[in-house]
């Protein structure tokens, strides 16, 4: 275990800093076993706190899942179950849990949040107003959104990035889309990077101008431009890896065949596959990645994209030891979810196999408590909805178990094994707005898987189809669906009880938690309200 090395120790954290990357694997990082992929930056702030082996989102895509994170409640709980679906009004989001501790909740980079604008005008919430401005921000005050995705035919507002490209000298009408997100292109080329051919060449971008260096800096210039001493957690939400697959030189050849790792698929997989995984199978994106032509474009790009990100926190960290943040401001770095690549002959994201909701969770808290697990690997369930009441401890409030759906890290943090830890993590994935939808033909309302995962096996529910189940003790790659094997039907009946008694949990009574019930006893709620119920006589009132 390496020593504590901060310059002066605390017992009170200042501040946080929330990273968070767009489909990164939890395994392209060689902190986390990647054989060729060297992230130094990131490993040594594993070396700095806890790495967490056993981390899942709540949902295998970005908005369901970034949803759940900042609210800290499961998807079944806060509706936003899809990407553009609304998050309602009402929701709490982190910076509701924190402004009320007198911490400043800001914005640098993507959310995927869509804002609740119908139900904010029912109420009469005006967007430019600070509440409806948060509202809109999924709770955030924002120094710069960023969500990328920004080609020609975006129905988005053109990205504040694309006006600093263009006082650089970038005078394209949308440099996003043709210069850091595309490649120059050749006769006959149109060089969008939405088009995975080109994924291996070089970004038409210096690298100093891409994506991920330029929200790097504007979170060092949000930490220079503070005037007070107010405790801030800043969510840093980088674009990449995320597609498209474009990354500047020289970032974009580093990676040769020599260090792809082969795709994690077999043949059997393809025969008599479960129903559900067989539509995502015939995605287009899927049928892309089965490609090697495909692979071996898109690899080299992918991997760059993650050593960029990595490099970038190489001067993230010392600029924080420059401004004196180090010591006393906790480093959260995770993902939304991760990214297929042609494993289980799938692209993207959207199932649960571990490429795609497992994801790297390392969080370095600096206060002197932590160091008796500085440097150590937990293997406990996590699930990315403990990051919520986590920061509410760390700024020394008790997360409210009534609001939050999560648990604290705090004591893995600290060293210590919690006596009721989770024995079983959860995600969802609402597919009704996939084409896989209309391959299977059923009603938007069926169109749910839920996994469960344990120690050992990984089970997923869906509606009208039977169950899949993995033995992740002797099938680590999930290969083998036993789903359908009769001789694991005793497994699958306690997984699926696992999933019904998830699904049964009271998540919906926020304004009154368990604590104020059990302390309002039957004679002091009654006689303190002048309401007697069922008594025969005065004398009955003698009795309690």
């Amino acid at each position: 275990m390496p020593v504590h090395s901060f310059e002066n120790p605390v017992t009170t954290l200042k501040n946080v800093l929330f990273i968070m990357c767009d489909q990164l694997r939890w395994d392209y990082l060689s902190c986390y076993g990647h054989p060729y992929l060297r992230t130094p930056n990131i490993d040594w702030l594993a070396t700095q706190g806890v790495r967490f082996d056993r981390a899942y989102v709540q949902s295998p895509i970005c908005g369901p899942s970034r949803m759940s994170t900042y609210t800290g409640r499961y998807v079944i709980s806060h509706g936003s179950s899809w990407n553009g679906f609304p998050l309602r009004v009402g929701e709490l989001t982190l910076g509701d849990h924190l402004r009320p501790l007198g911490v400043d909740t800001v914005l640098i980079g993507k959310t995927h949040m869509r804002a609740d604008t119908e139900g904010m005008a029912r109420y009469g919430i005006e967007p430019g107003t600070i509440i409806g401005a948060r509202l809109a921000e999924c709770g955030f005050d924002v120094f710069e959104r960023h969500e990328g995705l920004h080609p020609d035919q975006s129905n988005h507002a053109p990205p504040r990035y694309n006006d600093y490209l263009k006082n650089k000298g970038y005078d394209d009408p949308n440099p996003w889309n043709t210069r850091a997100n595309g490649v120059v292109p050749k006769a006959g080329e149109t060089g969008e990077g939405w088009f995975l051919k080109y994924s291996d060449r070089p970004a038409n971008i210096a690298e100093q101008d891409s994506e991920t260096p330029y929200l790097t800096r504007r979170f060092m210039e949000f930490v220079d431009s503070r005037t007070d001493d107010t405790p801030w957690l800043c969510h840093l939400s980088f674009i990449k890896p995320h597609w498209p697959y474009i990354v500047p030189a020289p970032y974009h050849d580093m990676h040769g065949p020599d260090t792809w790792l082969a795709p994690v698929r077999s043949e059997a997989e393809r025969r008599d596959p479960h129903p559900v995984y067989q539509a995502f199978m015939h995605a287009r994106v899927s049928r892309a990645f089965c490609r090697d032509e495909v692979r071996a474009a898109v690899m080299p790009a992918y991997m760059g994209l993650i050593k960029q990100i990595d490099d970038q926190m190489g001067l993230l960290w010392q600029f924080l030891r420059d401004r004196g943040l180090m010591d006393n401001t906790m480093i959260v770095f995770t993902s939304d979810h991760g990214d297929y690549l042609g494993d289980h002959w799938l692209g993207e994201k959207e199932l649960f196999h571990d490429p795609s909701v497992k994801v790297p969770l390392i969080i370095c808290d600096p206060r002197t408590e932590a160091d008796a697990a500085r440097g150590t690997v937990s293997n406990a369930l996590v699930e990315a909805i403990d990051l919520v009441p986590t920061f509410v401890s760390a700024f020394g409030a008790e997360p409210a178990p009534n609001r939050l759906e999560g648990h604290s890290l705090a004591p893995l943090l600290h060293g210590r094994v919690p006596g009721h830890w989770r024995q079983v993590a959860i995600s969802e994935y609402d597919y009704a707005a996939t084409p896989a939808r209309e391959i299977l033909g059923t009603g938007p309302a069926c169109s749910r898987a839920i996994m469960a995962v344990d120690a050992r096996w990984k089970y997923i529910f869906f509606e009208q189809f039977r169950a899949m189940l993995f033995d992740l003790e002797n099938d680590p790659d999930e290969l083998v669906d036993l789903g359908a094997d009769p001789a694991y039907s005793d497994v699958c009946d306690v997984m699926r009880g696992h999933v019904f008694e998830w699904a049964r949990r009271q998540r919906q009574r926020i304004t009154t938690p368990d604590s104020q019930i059990l302390a309002a006893s039957e004679k002091r709620t009654a006689l303190g309200q002048g309401i007697l119920i069922g008594f025969w006589s005065e004398e009955e009132l003698d009795e309690l």
